[in-house]
């Protein structure tokens, strides 16, 4: 059944099922792509859509306009807010949305409102941006969980994190306590009741950029450093499981998808979970830290972002996670393959001397996993090879340090 809901939402059917969304709607569906998949298995699916829709113009002709569309499946109450339409086949019930009537997602339509948005800041305090005209850019769009949009005028700039209602004043405490322990985090700057969080923008260029481009970043000794920093109060903060502690739920996700790698992304997992099991999870943690999650000026940190998930955990995770991340980017197509592969094992060999190796490469490779659903979750031209790419990582790392 879980791989029917994923063919559904994914396959020829899915241009019935938009077609008559957009329909509903008054246009004509022109072509569709999948822009991203998050299934998991036995649960739910929901996918993001990338639309070309013809509607009807105000004078004798049409326009074509791209819109981003969503669906899900086993997500019931998505089907029960306004503005979204539910197609049932007797068997399957789908939830359908134009961005920014994301249902899960309240506050998302305010923050891709320009006026609204002036008007919300203003109300926040924030005049400098509300002096429009208000430009809006989204930055980031997962359905039914988050969105990051930002707004700029001439003279300023803030960032509008949405997440479902009843995650913001847990975000918003998170930014708090960590700006006022002097870490270099987004200054909250307020917050809704439907999900809407406003910070401030951080100073400096994404690590993901140096990274990329062979710049300057920081060596292991400062990462670690930026980590000792988190205060003790962050292990009082509501945990969360680590990448590598899910790694089951990964494999299974990765099976669903390719069940010729069912087996190999099972055995893993429980590879993973078997070795790192029965450990303390009683650091501090940022519990996300990736090189997109840091700013640099100059090779030096100057900011870290999205710290949603920080709370109790084990140090070998933020630091596992950094690695995988880099290790991930020397396998895509464009990149600087041996460059990056050696920036992950130096990372690597400099973090073996922080926490024990064994647990940081079967915590790499956990992540990893996790990371080994990408391609299909953003539907890669060749996804099958590309999953099977990384699984080959997960396999190095789980068995030490590469060379």
């Amino acid at each position: 059944m879980a791989q029917n809901d994923l063919d559904l939402l994914t396959g020829e059917d899915a241009t019935e099922l938009l077609a008559t969304a957009v329909a509903t709607a008054g246009g004509e569906l022109v072509d569709w792509s999948v822009r991203q998949v998050d299934h998991r298995p036995g649960r739910s699916t929901t996918v993001a859509y990338r639309a070309r829709v013809r509607w009807a113009s105000t004078g004798d002709g049409s326009q074509v306009r791209t819109e981003t569309l969503g669906a899900s499946l086993g997500r019931p109450g998505d089907q029960q807010v306004p503005g979204v339409l539910t197609l049932d086949d007797g068997e399957h019930s789908v939830a359908i949305w134009r961005f920014p009537g994301d249902p899960a997602l309240p506050a998302l339509a305010t923050a891709f409102d320009a006026h609204a948005v002036a008007t919300l800041l203003g109300d926040l305090g924030v005049p400098e941006v509300a002096r429009g005209p208000v430009t809006l850019k989204v930055r980031a769009y997962r359905p039914t969980r988050r969105a990051v949009i930002e707004a700029s005028t001439p003279g300023a700039r803030v960032f509008l994190k949405v997440v479902r209602p009843d995650k913001v004043d847990d975000l918003h405490a998170r930014h708090a306590l960590l700006a006022g322990a002097g870490l270099p985090v987004p200054k909250p700057l307020g917050r809704n009741n439907d999900g809407l969080l406003v910070i401030a923008p951080l100073p400096g260029e994404s690590m993901r950029r140096a990274v990329r481009d062979g710049g300057p970043v920081p060596g292991p000794d400062e990462v670690v450093e930026l980590l000792d920093r988190l205060p003790r109060d962050v292990v009082d903060l509501p945990r969360r499981t680590s990448w590598s502690e899910n790694a089951s739920h990964y494999a299974s996700v990765i099976g669903a998808a390719l069940p010729a790698e069912a087996d190999r992304a099972a055995q893993l997992a429980t590879a993973v979970e078997q070795r790192i099991a029965g450990l303390p999870a009683d650091d501090p943690t940022h519990g996300d830290l990736y090189e997109a999650q840091v700013m640099l000026t100059e090779g030096r940190i100057t900011g870290l972002l999205d710290v949603d998930s920080a709370g109790p955990g084990r140090r070998a995770d933020d630091l596992a996670c950094l690695v995988a991340h880099v290790e991930t980017l020397s396998l895509l197509r464009g990149w600087d393959t041996d460059r990056l592969h050696a920036l992950a094992v130096g990372y690597a060999h400099g973090f073996a001397g922080v926490v024990d190796p064994a647990e940081l490469t079967a915590r790499v490779a956990g992540v990893l996993l996790s990371l080994a659903t990408g391609p299909h979750r953003v539907q890669e031209a060749d996804w099958p090879a590309q999953t099977s790419l990384r699984l080959d990582a997960v396999e190095r790392w789980f068995a030490g340090i590469p060379a």
